[in-house]
């Protein structure tokens, strides 16, 4: 075997196995439950309501049908902007329902709208809750908590521009009131103020928290994709996965697993999930402490932002605003967040460990998109750029094809001088390559570095929100999925329905941008004759049509990148060799390998 079919199968070979491993460990993610799934009831308990700076034990939760019972008779204040619906109960001023108006949980046009917080009593669970922790000279009772019944006193609908304020008097010369406003994106500015008429000062802190009942029930549990806590803290990301806060030490200071990140000087925590989030941000505060906490009685998770105890003298008021991100991962809002003063903010999205190539293919294709004004397209462009950028690599690997093409003369009488002794052979060949200047590695680069940049691609398809109902053409309407066509309804001209995407069938059965992947890629092959060892024949043969089975569970954007870096990269060879004086026999090649099959079926 030359060193040329080495290095090709070697390249193929290595692929091969980065692909197999990649789709033994990442499957095809599960389709989305929808958010308005039904369960019952007594899935569900009450929270504590645990003061950050003082736990209680959870044997204080109330039974489930008494909580919901509460939490649905409580009155409630609406919200309605542009971007979000729902309302803030005044049973402990929780935002704990709201609604994403330009998502739905489906492609149908009658879905429902995707549902991001619910109260107490509902499926998921989850919500935004503020208080006051209390310090010396007062007890729990003295300080609004999460069950705390709230007045409004200011505004009928938090809207843009027109904020409400809630207020609670403790009847002991404490008044607290809780102003909140939103812009027309999805960040909430909290103000807490307290106003001492007690006759003494007194010492309270602040704090921000987010409770979700339970881990969220369309959890995609998928490697490539963080699901849970998500935080920065003076510079430092941490990414915590949902499993990871209950395995943790009990803290002292909260009574049960939690960790806790004291004195940050600047930062946010919250709660990620694979296209929406909420975080708290305590901008323009310093010394604070953030905390991941889990009751495992309740089955309560919280991420909590501890700001400084404020003192307060008589007949004083003191206020601290902070904010609150509830909505949609986009790129383009959260980055106009990091710009306005959200330290960090865009790391909020899971770039992953190649975050130095995501971010700026994400970037482009983007801006690709704004351009084009479709998706499908916009990756197709993207193709295009990194195939021209690595064409300077690509002319050095086809023009070393070439030649070591031109050496397989010289290389078969080496062979036949050196016979069985190989070192010989070795030494010869490298002293040819040396005369010649020929690197029979350099056939490698190209592909090499399209691996990272294959991981990066599909990091930014499966995990941004652009590419989620992205359309292309015809039946391709989410780009994030896979092919929804398919060989068994002669890919939808007959009536019945394809295999469902993540099922055994569709691997098998699978649709047009898996086989136009197949074709693509043994067309690449044919540009070169097949070798005449039978292992290579085999191994080259059957190559395509594996890549076309294991890549067709794949999101489709991404197999619409891998078709057209095939075809750019066909023409590119071609193109080369052409240049450099020898002329690829597409036909011949293939008229060949098909005489070879025949003949090997004739023996």
């Amino acid at each position: 075997m030359d060193d040329q079919n080495k290095n090709l199968i070697l390249a193929t070979a290595l692929s091969f196995l980065v692909i197999l491993v990649w789709f033994v460990l990442f499957p095809p993610p599960e389709p989305e439950v929808p958010l308005d799934a039904q369960v019952p009831a007594t899935a569900q308990t009450q929270d504590t309501g645990t003061v950050p700076t003082a736990p209680t034990a959870d044997s204080t939760a109330q039974p489930t049908t008494e909580a919901a019972s509460e939490v649905a008779d409580a009155p409630r204040v609406d919200i309605e902007t542009p971007r979000l619906s729902g309302s803030i109960s005044l049973l402990g001023g929780r935002i704990d329902d709201l609604r994403l108006k330009d998502y739905r949980v489906s492609r149908d046009d009658n879905a429902d709208i995707v549902t991001m917080m619910a109260p107490v009593g509902n499926p998921d669970a989850y919500y935004a809750v503020y208080g006051w922790a209390p310090g010396s000279g007062l007890d729990a009772e003295a300080v609004p908590g999460p069950n705390t019944t709230w007045t409004q006193t200011g505004g009928d609908t938090l809207a843009v521009g027109a904020p409400v304020t809630l207020a609670w008097d403790n009847g002991a010369g404490l008044l607290f009131e809780r102003t909140v406003s939103i812009d027309d994106q999805y960040m909430f500015d909290i103000t807490q103020s307290v106003t001492n008429t007690s006759g003494s000062a007194v010492r309270a802190a602040p704090y921000g928290m987010l409770t979700r009942h339970g881990e969220p029930s369309d959890l995609k549990n998928f490697f490539i994709l963080h699901e849970g806590a998500v935080a920065m803290a003076d510079g430092e990301l941490a990414e915590t996965d949902w499993d990871e806060v209950p395995d943790a030490d009990v803290d002292p200071a909260w009574g049960r697993p939690a960790i806790v990140t004291a004195g940050v000087t600047s930062g946010w925590v919250g709660f990620t999930d694979h296209y929406w989030q909420s975080i708290l941000i305590p901008s323009g505060v310093q010394n604070f402490d953030q905390a991941l906490t889990y009751a495992p009685r309740t089955d309560v998770y919280r991420a909590v932002t501890r700001l400084p105890t404020q003192d307060v003298a008589d007949g004083a008021t003191v206020a601290i605003q902070t904010q609150l991100f509830a909505g949609a991962k986009e790129w383009e809002t959260i980055r106009e967040y990091q710009s306005a003063g959200v330290e960090g903010f865009i790391d909020s999205i899971d770039w992953g460990w190649f975050f130095f190539l995501t971010k700026p293919i994400f970037w482009l294709l983007h801006e690709l998109n704004a351009l084009i004004g479709n998706m499908g397209w916009a990756i197709i462009g993207l193709t295009l750029i990194i195939k021209a950028v690595l064409v300077p690599l690509a002319y050095k690997s086809y023009v070393s094809m070439a030649k070591m093409k031109e050496l397989q003369p010289r290389m078969e009488e080496l062979k036949e001088k050196a016979g069985d002794d190989k070192q010989k052979l070795q030494q010869g060949m490298m002293e040819l390559y040396k005369k010649e200047k020929v690197n029979p590695a350099a056939g490698c680069l190209p592909i090499l570095l399209q691996i990272p940049i294959f991981f990066s691609l599909y990091k930014v398809i499966f995990v941004t929100i652009e590419l989620r109902h992205a359309p292309f053409f015809g039946p391709f309407q989410d780009l994030s999925a896979p092919d929804p066509t398919s060989i068994i309804n002669l890919f939808g001209l007959l009536p019945n329905d394809a295999p469902e995407p993540t099922s055994l069938m569709a691997l098998v059965f699978i649709g047009i941008l898996p086989i136009l992947l197949g074709i693509s890629m043994w067309l690449q092959q044919k540009l070169n004759p097949a070798p005449t060892d039978p292992t290579q024949q085999m191994i080259f043969a059957w190559m395509p049509w594996v890549f076309m089975f294991m890549l067709g569970g794949f999101a489709s954007g991404l197999v619409v990148y891998w078709i057209a870096n095939n075809v750019i990269t066909f023409t590119q060879q071609y193109l080369i060799m052409r240049s450099q004086g020898y002329k690829p026999d597409l036909l011949g090649n293939i008229r060949g390998s098909s005489k070879k099959r025949s003949a090997a079926d004739g023996d």
